[in-house]
Formats: C-alpha cells, structure tokens, sequence
C-alpha cells in the first residue's frame, strides 16, 4: 500500500515538474519606461503656472456667431458622432472583459430520441435489462434532462484581471481621443472663421480700391484729351482695373468654399454663415498665458491618450506572459436526467451531477505563443515612442506658436505703419501727376502697392487670430 503511495506521489511530481517546465518564458528585454522630462520653461518665457488651456472655449472665444457655430459642429459633428459610438464600443469591451474572469453559469433542457441495433454491445443488455418489476426497457429510448452548468477559469495569474484593466485603459483611450478630436473641430472652425472674416475684408478693400483707380483712370483719360497723357496710360490704368476685378471673383470663390468647410464641420448643407466681419482690423488680440511645459502631460488629450496607451501595452504583456503558464478550470454541473419525463421529478434516482477540475499548459509548438510575446513587448516598445513623440510634440508645437504670436505682433505695427506711409502716398502721386510733376507709372505703382500692404496687414490679422487659435489648442484647450 505504501509503495503505491509512492508511485502516485512520484507521478504527481512528475506531472508538476512537466507543466513547471512546460510554463518557461523565453527572456525578453524589461518594459521600457518613457521618458518624461522636460524643459523647465519655455523659450524666453518665465515660470508662470498660470495657463490659458483650462479656460472654456466658450469663454476663450468671445464672439457670439462663432459661439454658436462651434455648438452647432459639436452637436452634429459627424466625425464626433463616430467617435462616440467608438467610446461606446469600448465600454462594452470593458464588460466583456469584466466577465470572462467570473464563473459562467448555464441552464440546459435537451431531449433526445435513440434506436440502436439489436445485435449490439448496448442492444444486447437493453433486450435484457428490466427497468423495473414489470416494465420493459423503452425502445426506442428517449433522454430528457434539465440542469446547470458552471465552468470558471481561475485567474492564477491575472491574465483575465488585467485583460480587464487594459480594456479600461483602452476605454479611457477613446475618451481623450474623443477629446482631441473636440480641440481640433474647435480649431477647425475658428480658424475657417477668422479666415472667412478675413476674406469679407479683402474683399471690401479691394472694392475700395476698384473706387479709387476707376477716379485715376477718369484722371488719366482727362488728361489724355487735353495732350497731357497717352493712350498708354489709359490702357495701362484700364487693365489695372480689370485685374482688381477679376481678384474679387477669386475672393468670391475663396469665401464660398471657406462657408462650405465650416457647414461641413457642422454636418449641415452649404448655407450663408452668419458672422460680423466689420471692424475686424480693430479687433484686440488676447494674450496668452503658456504655463509651464510640465503642464502639457495634464492638458493635451493626445498626450494623455498616448499615455492610457502605454499602460495598456504593458498590461498586455503581462497578458501574453500568462500563456506560458498553466491554466486552471473547473466545471461543474447538476441536473435532473430520466427516460421518461414522470421519472424526473423521482429523486434522489433522477439526480446527476459532475465536479472536474483541470490543468492545461502548452506543451509542444508554442510558436505562436512565443510570437504573440513578442509582439507584446514590441508593442509595448511602439507605445513608448509613441508616448515620447506625443510629448516632444507638444512642446515643440507651443514653442513655434509662442515665438510666432511675437514675430506676428512686430510685424503688424510694421504693416500699420506702411499701411499709413502708403495710404498718404497714394494721394500725393495723384496731385503730383496733376501737376505733371509724376509719372503715370508712379500713380500705378503706387495704388498697386498700397492695395498689397492693405491685404498684407488683414493676413497678418488673421494670423495673429490663427496664432492664438493654434496656441490655446496646442497647450491643450478647447475640450473642456
């Protein structure tokens, strides 16, 4: 007895030690943690925590009609509404995943009809069995049964519990892109605004100076029927005039196709968009706070979302780790099961049940196992850099714009002041041509000139808009 004992306790061992050496991971290089840091403050700029990224859009943008533009786009979005059934779909996710690490209980009904042969193993001992005193086996045999089911997988190894965490993290993920995509519509939007208020400008400027060079070619004619001027300058004069004509056709077109790109963004058809482009060179610029770079890893929804990411590739590694590792199950069940179903309420005869418990391990052609880890642990390495790159991103983007909103303000008190020297000189090349004091070509030069500085300080303008559109979304504004 003692000896067999032994047999059996050898046996377990062996089994044991088989399964152990069954689970050996391959070695893989450590998870890789992204690096964090960065600059202290940004170019030129002092340490001031203070930072215009958590003001709501609605109060960062204080124009009404743009407002209400941007409530319209986040409303009927469709590219946002897409991404919220995505949200949806990971939410999901996160109970499918809740549920695969607890026990699955099933209820069951089945009936079944059997004939077998006579001249058979089964056929032989039913032809001779008497269910009861007086009663013949039933041919042919019926099988009812009802019961439960239970199979549960325990998670030794936390496969099954972080399957869950990552699909949490996966769903936090959606969340910040659903995020990013509000910052970049609210961008989209202000930005074809601004450019539309821009373009009503040019557009009135070009208008203003259609009025002035149809003055000076009356000058010009004048002045030829008098033998002061040629037909040259008339002509030259004429196709100036043609040519600002032509620009408002353009300008036309610009301002339709930048009304059609903001109905887009709204989910709606091409419609007037309502907007006040009066006095929009007089506009003030509101000036920005930047923070410290520190606080773009809290802020940027691309940042955060790069991060939920990397944890959920190291998650995922400890998940293809778990492969390697034996997997234990249990199953049980209990049921009624009879002949005849007046004999399934006959207990405790009708009563079945099982209990099995099981270990299973990969044991030969664990390549795709081994494959599976390693992708893991490359994934994990992508999520990394994807991590870094996003926060490298970050800075770099708020320190172009922060320089830029400085070079465009010195640029624009330059094109004021050109604006003004240009404005006085378009009058002055008229009296002096008057006074034959002035070429033609002067006057021509002059209005063309004038004409481009004007255009030159509304780009500008909007550029500056632009800018601290770009800024307050690269320092992680606009989805709050």
């Amino acid at each position: 007895m003692n000896k067999i004992k032994t047999i059996r306790k050898a046996h377990l061992i062996g089994v044991l030690t088989l399964l152990l050496l069954c689970s050996c991971v391959p070695t893989q290089h450590a998870v890789k943690e992204a690096n964090t840091t960065v600059p202290n403050q940004y170019q030129d700029k002092t340490t001031d925590s203070e930072n215009s990224a958590t003001i709501q859009w609605k109060t960062f943008f204080s124009d009404p009609k743009l407002v209400a533009l941007i409530d319209t786009a986040l409303a009927n979005n469709q590219e946002l509404n897409i991404m919220l059934q995505q949200i949806t779909m990971a939410n999901n996710e996160v109970q499918v995943r809740k549920g695969e690490y607890l026990p699955f209980v099933n209820v069951y009904a089945g009936a079944e009809v059997e004939k077998v042969g006579e001249y058979t193993r089964n056929g032989a001992v039913e032809q001779h069995l008497d269910i009861r005193e007086g009663e013949e086996f039933p041919e042919p045999l019926t099988d009812f049964s009802v019961g439960l089911d239970v199979s549960w997988e325990l998670d030794v190894w936390k496969k099954l519990r972080n399957g869950k965490k990552a699909a949490v993290l996966e769903y936090l993920s959606t969340i910040e892109g659903k995020n990013f995509m509000v910052t970049t519509i609210v961008s989209e939007i202000a930005n074809s605004y601004y450019e539309l208020l821009a373009l009503d400008n040019q557009l009135n400027i070009i208008e203003q100076n259609l009025e002035i060079q149809k003055n000076a070619l009356e000058m010009v004619k004048l002045q030829k029927q008098a033998a002061r001027a040629t037909q040259l300058a008339v002509r030259r004069f004429e196709a100036e005039v043609y040519k600002n004509q032509s620009n408002k056709f353009e300008i036309r077109q610009e301002i339709v196709e930048t009304e059609n790109k903001i109905n887009f963004l709204l989910g709606r058809y091409p419609q007037k968009i309502d907007r006040d482009s009066d006095d929009f060179i007089n506009r003030p610029i509101d000036t920005i706070e930047a923070g410290i770079p520190a606080q773009l890893l809290a802020n940027r929804p691309d940042i955060k979302q790069a991060e939920y990411e990397l944890e959920a590739s190291k998650l995922n590694v400890q998940i293809a780790k778990a492969n390697f590792y034996p997997s234990i199950g249990i199953k049980a069940g209990i049921g009624l099961q009879a002949f005849k179903t007046k004999y399934l309420t006959s207990t405790p005869e009708s009563i079945l049940y099982s209990l099995v418990g099981d270990v299973v391990s990969p044991l030969i052609n664990r390549n795709a196992i081994k494959a599976e880890y390693s992708n893991a642990n490359s994934r994990q390495l992508q999520a990394v850099f994807e991590y870094e790159k996003a926060i490298l991103n970050g800075y770099i983007e708020v320190a172009n714009t922060l320089s830029n909103i400085n070079n465009l303000k010195e640029n624009y008190e330059l094109k004021e002041k050109q604006v003004d020297a240009m404005t006085e000189a378009i009058d002055l090349s008229i009296q002096l041509f008057r006074s034959a004091r002035a070429e033609y070509t002067e006057v021509l030069l002059t209005q063309r000139e004038a004409l481009d500085s004007k255009i030159e300080i509304i780009e500008t303008k909007r550029d500056q808009f632009l800018a601290n559109v770009k800024i307050y979304q690269a320092l992680g504004g606009g989805w709050n």
